[in-house]
C-alpha cells in the first residue's frame, strides 16, 4: 500500500487513535443498574449496588512524546521523564500522546491515546483485525520502509546483544508483501477459527488473512464451514495449513488433553480441502522437487524460498561442504552441484529422511547424519571448506560455536530467524578467529517483525 500523505509531518490537525482494548480491564467496571437503581430509590430502601460515586476530576492527558526508532519485537521506543517507553502501531518520528498501560519498572508499556504527527510512512492495514490478532505488528507501515528499518534494527541489535558492529553495508532482500505464506496456524475454541488476540489467550476469529498464500485462505474457509458440522473433534485447539499452490495439507498440532485424532478426520477434511490427509507435500522450487512431511521444516514465503537459497550458497567454492540444521536440503542439493562432497546434518528424524529421499531423486549422492549437530560437530575430524548453518530461533549455541572454530572452516554463512540470538553467535565466532565479512537481511515475514538475516564469516 501507498504511504498515506493526508496528516504528513507538520499537519496541525491532531487525531484521535481507538487503539485496540482487551475485552476486560481493571480500568474498566461494569455500568450501574440504572432502572434498578431508580426503584430502590423511590421505595426508600438502598440499592445493593455500590454507593452513589463522587464526580471524578477528568484524566490528566498523558504524556506528549517522539517515537525514536523501532525495536526487535515490534513496539517503537520513547522516553519520557528518564524512562523507556514501549508503544505499539506507532512509526519513528510520529508524536504521539500516551497512557502508561503496564509498569514494569525499568520500562513501560504505554499505548497510543492521541496521534498529534503522523509520519508519512504511515499506511493503511489490509486487514480488518489487524492490532487485535497478534500476528502482525506492522501493516501501518509500507513494505520498503518496513524492510529498511529492519535492517537498522538487526545493526541495532548486534551491536547492544553482540557489542560488534554489523558491515556498514547491509543487503536487503525483499518480495511481495502479501499473500506470501505458504505455512499458517490457526487456533479453535472448538465452534471458530482464527488467531489469538495479542498478548492472551481470546481468540479472534478470521475468515482471511492477508498475509497468507490463497489457498490457505481457500482452505481456512473451508474449515469455518466445516466446524459447525457435529462430527467436528471440539478438543483440536491448534491446526496448521501448509499448501504447494495446489494442495494444502493439515496438520493438528494440538489438542485438548493431548487427545489424539482420528485419520477419518483427515480423510473427511479432504472432500472440501484437497491434499488435507496427506503427510507430505511435495514442493518444487530452486530447481527441484522436494517432499515436506508433516513435521519436517520448510521456509514459508513462497516468493523468496528460491532468493533466500541463492543468497545462501552464492559464489560459496571448495572441495567439502557441510549443511548444518539441513531441513528436506533445501540448501544442501544446491550445495551438492557447487561442491564436490556434501554432508547434511538434521536432528528431525522425518526431515532427516526426506532429505535422503530428495537427494536420491535428484540423482545425487549426500551423507545424511540424523542427530543433533553438536553430537555430530564433536566426532568430526576433518575440516570441511564450507559451513551453512540453519538453526532454530535459539542459534548455534556455545557449543556449537567452539566446535565450528576448533574445525576452523574457511567459510561459515548462518541463516537466522533470530538476531538477538545471531548476534551472541557471531560475537563468539569472531572472538574465535572469524572475519564479519558480509550481512544480508532478507524481508521473508513482512508486516511482522520477525526477520531472516544471512551472516558470512571468514576465517582470519
Amino acid at each position: 500500500m501507498l504511504p498515506d500523505t493526508n496528516n504528513a509531518p507538520g499537519d496541525d490537525a491532531s487525531e484521535q487513535i481507538d487503539t485496540p482494548q482487551p475485552s476486560t480491564t481493571a480500568e474498566t467496571a461494569p455500568p450501574l443498574d440504572r432502572e434498578h437503581a431508580s426503584e430502590d430509590a423511590q421505595s426508600g430502601e438502598q440499592p445493593d449496588a455500590a454507593p452513589a460515586l463522587a464526580a471524578e476530576p477528568p484524566a490528566e492527558p498523558g504524556p506528549e512524546l517522539v517515537i525514536e526508532k523501532w525495536v526487535y519485537g515490534g513496539d517503537g521506543l520513547a522516553r519520557a521523564d528518564g524512562k523507556v517507553l514501549m508503544i505499539p502501531y506507532v512509526l519513528p518520528g510520529e508524536r504521539v500522546r500516551v497512557r502508561i498501560a503496564a509498569d514494569h519498572g525499568g520500562f513501560a508499556e504505554a499505548r497510543v491515546t492521541e496521534m498529534l504527527e503522523r509520519s508519512a510512512e504511515r499506511a493503511e492495514p489490509q486487514c480488518p483485525v489487524f492490532g487485535l490478532c497478534g500476528g502482525c505488528a506492522y501493516q501501518h507501515a509500507g513494505a520498503e520502509f518496513q524492510a529498511a528499518q529492519k535492517a537498522e534494527i538487526v545493526r541495532e541489535v548486534f551491536q547492544r546483544v553482540g557489542k560488534i558492529k554489523a558491515p556498514d553495508e547491509i543487503k536487503i532482500l525483499a518480495g511481495e508483501p502479501w499473500g506470501y505464506r505458504n505455512r499458517t496456524q490457526f487456533h479453535s475454541d472448538g465452534r471458530e477459527i482464527g488467531f489469538l488476540e495479542a498478548g492472551s489467550h481470546n481468540l479472534v476469529p478470521v475468515d482471511n488473512c492477508p498475509i497468507s498464500a490463497p489457498k490457505i485462505n481457500e482452505s481456512l474457509l473451508a474449515l469455518r464451514y466445516m466446524i459447525r458440522d457435529r462430527g467436528w473433534p471440539r478438543f483440536v485447539q491448534t491446526l496448521e495449513l501448509f499448501t504447494n499452490g495446489e494442495q494444502t495439507m493439515v496438520n493438528v498440532l494440538e489438542t485438548e488433553g493431548s487427545r489424539g485424532v482420528a485419520k477419518g478426520f483427515f480423510e473427511w477434511l479432504g472432500k472440501q480441502i484437497p491434499g488435507a490427509e496427506l503427510g507430505g507435500l511435495e514442493y518444487d522450487c530452486t530447481g527441484a522437487k522436494f517432499r515436506v512431511s508433516h513435521g519436517a521444516f520448510f521456509q514459508v514465503n513462497r516468493f523468496l524460498v528460491d532468493t533466500l537459497a541463492d543468497a545462501a550458497v552464492e559464489g560459496a567454492e571448495g572441495d567439502i561442504a557441510l549443511d548444518l540444521y539441513s531441513g528436506v536440503g533445501l540448501f544442501t542439493l544446491r550445495l551438492a552441484r557447487q561442491f564436490t562432497k556434501v554432508a547434511g546434518v538434521e536432528s528431525n528424524h522425518q526431515a532427516a529422511r526426506d532429505l535422503t529421499f530428495n537427494a536420491e531423486r535428484a540423482g545425487l549422492t549426500i551423507p545424511v547424519h540424523p542427530m543433533q549437530a553438536e553430537q555430530y560437530l564433536e566426532n568430526r575430524k576433518s575440516t570441511p571448506d564450507f559451513v551453512l548453518a540453519d538453526p532454530p530461533r535459539s542459534g548455534l549455541g556455545k557449543r556449537v560455536v567452539q566446535h565450528l572454530i576448533n574445525l576452523k572452516p574457511k567459510e561459515i554463512r548462518v541463516v537466522s530467524c533470530d538476531p538477538a540470538t545471531l548476534a551472541r553467535d557471531a560475537a563468539g565466532l569472531i572472538a574465535g578467529g572469524y572475519r564479519f565479512e558480509r550481512l544480508t537481511v532478507a524481508d521473508l515475514f513482512p508486516q511482522t517483525y520477525h526477520v531472516e538475516t544471512i551472516a558470512v564469516f571468514l576465517a582470519q
